[in-house]
């Protein structure tokens, strides 16, 4: 079981060393004004949101981007010579260019536009896997990956016969390096890491792993769906050769995502779906395909969702990612020394870099139970295995109750929801 024994209270520092001290800008007030969301009640009482490791808020801005694109240019992308979709098309392509800059990314056609991080996944083990993997080949994935980054290699080694290789982890919840560095030999040939722990909030050393990796070029797929609404993600600096992230996680629309793959793995894989826009010429006999991006973009995408992404990116760079990655350490550290204080409570994750998730459990309410009675004090968390059974097993739980906690919330939060876990733990005393 995890341990209890007072790192967890230490502020992580990544890889980018966005530690700095927080901007004079950062007014927790004026923000939550942002987000109509946070003035909801529940069964009576203020809403406590600290669910956002499953989908965060949205801030206006986004919301109103959403409005616009609705009432004043509905239109069809890439296709039309009208106004409306020349506009449309313009503002899409806009949001293109804005994730570029805001992972770095070398060029724009390096962006895919997709469902979210799950089909992001699928498109590299579908097209990238299915034509250069072979039998025998080793693809390495790690203990604490997310399911959907774990069942399409899965599916993948079944069809190709492909051998998984799995990173395990220690009882903090920190992937065990020296292992990794022994599975990497010349059957190696894939390697799909996720950069920040959905379930326990640990931060990788996903940029170590990488360079590793590339000793022996292996390229390496980083699952950034909790890490880039926290830390700055720089996929040059990374030297990542695929990335992958949803707009939900990242204060976005739903049903729209990101991949990020490097131009020479891209013009090299097929697409994995045929349809509209992903074609150059069709006839009965040949179809060739489009250049990148388009390739890898069949039919008509999320519009409204892909500029709406623009938009919650656009709030992200004005609030600063450097900014809430400070302020998350502090809600953690504060919620970590807080939750701690409470009897037989036992905190799952407690790796000495990690970001601003709290899972825990207590041994005599199932965490189903406990989400329940804290959500009749206004406070929602996420309960069970959190799309990551394996991590269940290694810790030998069943479940696990989930705080996530993002730039909007607040230390007085974390008391109700301290309140509120006292309370039901004198519901079953």
């Amino acid at each position: 079981m995890a341990r209890n024994d007072g790192k967890e209270n230490k502020t992580a520092k990544t890889e980018q060393k966005t530690s700095k001290p927080m901007s004079t800008s950062f007014n927790i007030k004026k923000i939550r004004k942002d987000f109509p969301n946070l003035t909801t009640t529940v069964r009576g009482r203020p809403l406590v949101y600290l669910d956002n490791a499953a989908t965060t808020f949205k801030p206006n801005s986004v919301i109103e981007t959403l409005e616009t694109y609705y009432k004043n240019e509905c239109s069809n992308v890439h296709r039309g010579v009208h106004f409306l979709s020349e506009q449309a098309t313009k503002d899409f392509e806009a949001a293109r260019q804005k994730v570029r800059d805001f992972i770095n990314a070398k060029k724009t056609e390096e962006i895919i536009f997709t469902k979210g991080t799950t089909n992001s996944i699928n498109l590299v083990a579908q097209s990238y896997g299915r034509t250069f993997l072979k039998a025998g080949d080793e693809i390495i994935i790690s203990h604490m990956e997310h399911h959907s980054n774990i069942v399409p290699w899965q599916m993948l080694c079944e069809e190709k016969g492909c051998v998984l290789k799995v990173i395990p982890i220690n009882d903090q919840g920190e992937l065990m390096m020296p292992e990794f560095e022994k599975f990497l030999n010349p059957k190696t040939k894939f390697v799909a890491l996720v950069y920040i722990s959905n379930s326990l909030g640990t931060i990788n050393p996903v940029k170590k792993m990488i360079a590793a990796a590339h000793r022996l070029k292996v390229p390496v797929l980083i699952d950034g769906a909790q890490a880039v609404n926290h830390l700055k993600v720089d996929v040059q600096e990374l030297d990542c050769d695929f990335l992958a992230f949803s707009g939900h996680k990242l204060f976005g629309p739903t049903g729209v995502g990101v991949l990020y793959g490097k131009a020479k793995y891209l013009n090299a894989m097929p697409p994995m779906e045929g349809g509209g826009d992903m074609i150059a010429s069709v006839t009965f006999e040949k179809t060739t395909y489009n250049i990148l991006p388009y390739k890898f973009e069949a039919g008509t995408p999320s519009i409204a969702g892909v500029i709406g992404l623009g938009a919650a990116i656009d709030y992200v760079q004005a609030v600063g990612l450097e900014n809430i990655f400070t302020y998350e350490q502090e809600l953690l550290a504060y919620g970590t020394k807080l939750l701690s204080k409470i009897s037989d409570l036992q905190l799952i994750g407690t790796a000495r870099e990690k970001a601003a998730i709290l899972a825990f459990i207590l041994p005599d309410i199932h965490p189903h139970d406990l989400g329940t009675l804290v959500d009749r004090e206004g406070v929602a968390i996420r309960t069970g295995h959190h799309c990551t059974m394996p991590v269940m097993q290694r810790f030998n739980v069943p479940a696990t109750a989930r705080a996530s906690l993002a730039f909007y919330n607040t230390k007085e939060e974390i008391d109700v929801l301290a309140a509120a876990i006292l309370k039901a733990k004198d519901v079953f005393a």
